[in-house]
């Protein structure tokens, strides 16, 4: 099966059937206390923020999934222009399929074309990193894109159980800092569903990069994706592992708490946030950033950029209500406010000796 073939299949099985983990980011084991005299108004509050020294509207990203065939660049386009007009930001998803067909960097450069000022997150594979990237792929990879930042993506999983999957890891942090040192923008490290643990993060930190994305278990879950491609190619074996392996990970909360509690790098959540409530709890655990990533592909593959665009005016205009309702005029005020967990979130913290964000 050819690269565009095989991004076609995960962006078509994200958006069409039932990819999301059955296990939950665990946000609704995280409660505010809601204040009934705010004594703010709702027009005040202030959602700016800073992130690796580019300024965002919203502390709001759209994360990087696709890329690589013709209806890729249909809504990589729809998604640069909304991040524009909102002045927020977004990723691509892994850039390795130009490095293999040069006729598809379109569908990447697409994005800089329609978001002129956005943040851009350009994407590669940490099997890429260890196998065969080289410095000169590392240009390109950016300036495809116009970047403001590289994320290298950690997958394990689903290279351990997708059709093509690679699943070689051996080296890869001394080889990912050789790219750090190389890159000319910042490096993030990405996880894309089964979250980071506090030992994982403690490696990325101590290797150099500049940022880490948890894409904790909770959202899309690519295991499931992969299911579906070995369904869909007569592979019942390697799609019974994947069914397997489809619930496996940290869920995005809980990776969260356990990144925090080993580094104060930059943090990005991702994984199965779903509304505005979700996005305050991921930045008053410890996040600086939050991406959403599936259902924004969903509307821009139904509506364009106008579908996307309303979908992130309504999670924008929810974040603000949570604030409103717990007192906060600005997201400092929101890292200060009280929350309370369920017993079942501190008995992991418990046991994972966790610290918990006072």
């Amino acid at each position: 099966m050819s690269i565009e073939d095989r991004k076609k299949d995960h962006l078509l099985f994200s958006i069409k059937d039932d990819v999301e983990s059955d296990v939950s980011p665990m946000f609704q084991d995280v409660y505010f206390v809601h204040d009934a005299v705010p004594e703010i108004n709702l027009d005040e509050i202030e959602l700016t923020t800073v992130f690796l020294e580019h300024k965002f509207s919203a502390p709001l990203i759209v994360a990087g999934m696709t890329g690589g065939h013709s209806l890729a660049k249909k809504i990589n386009a729809a998604i640069a222009e909304a991040v524009e007009e909102l002045r927020l930001g977004m990723g691509v998803g892994s850039q390795r399929a130009v490095l293999l067909n040069p006729n598809l960097e379109e569908t990447f450069s697409i994005v800089r074309e329609k978001a002129p000022t956005a943040y851009i997150i350009g994407n590669i594979g940490a099997s890429q990193v260890v196998m065969d990237l080289t410095l000169k792929d590392l240009e390109r990879i950016v300036e495809m894109v116009e970047a403001d930042a590289l994320a290298i993506h950690l997958n394990p999983l689903q290279e351990a159980v997708q059709l093509e999957g690679e699943p070689f890891y051996k080296g890869f942090l001394s080889k990912a800092r050789e790219i750090i040192e190389n890159c000319e923008v910042p490096v993030i490290a990405k996880e894309t569903g089964a979250g980071i643990s506090k030992e994982a993060a403690e490696k990325i930190a101590r290797t150099g990069f500049s940022a880490i994305d948890v894409g904790g278990l909770g959202g899309t879950s690519f295991s499931k994706v992969e299911y579906y491609r070995a369904m869909s190619n007569g592979n019942k074996e390697l799609a019974e592992i994947s069914k397997t392996f489809s619930n496996w990970g940290i869920p995005t909360a809980l990776s969260i708490l356990e990144v925090r509690t080993a580094t104060n790098l930059p943090l990005i959540a991702t994984g199965g946030i779903r509304s505005g409530i979700d996005i305050a709890k991921a930045l008053r655990l410890g996040a600086d950033l939050v991406a959403i990533g599936r259902p924004v592909i969903q509307a821009a593959f139904s509506e364009g950029s106008t579908g996307v665009k309303k979908y992130l005016r309504k999670l924008i205009r929810e974040l603000k209500i949570t604030l409103f309702l717990i007192g906060a005029r600005n997201l400092t005020e929101l890292r200060r406010k009280p929350i309370v967990f369920s017993s079942r979130m501190l008995n992991w913290i418990s046991q994972r000796r966790l610290k918990i964000p006072l």
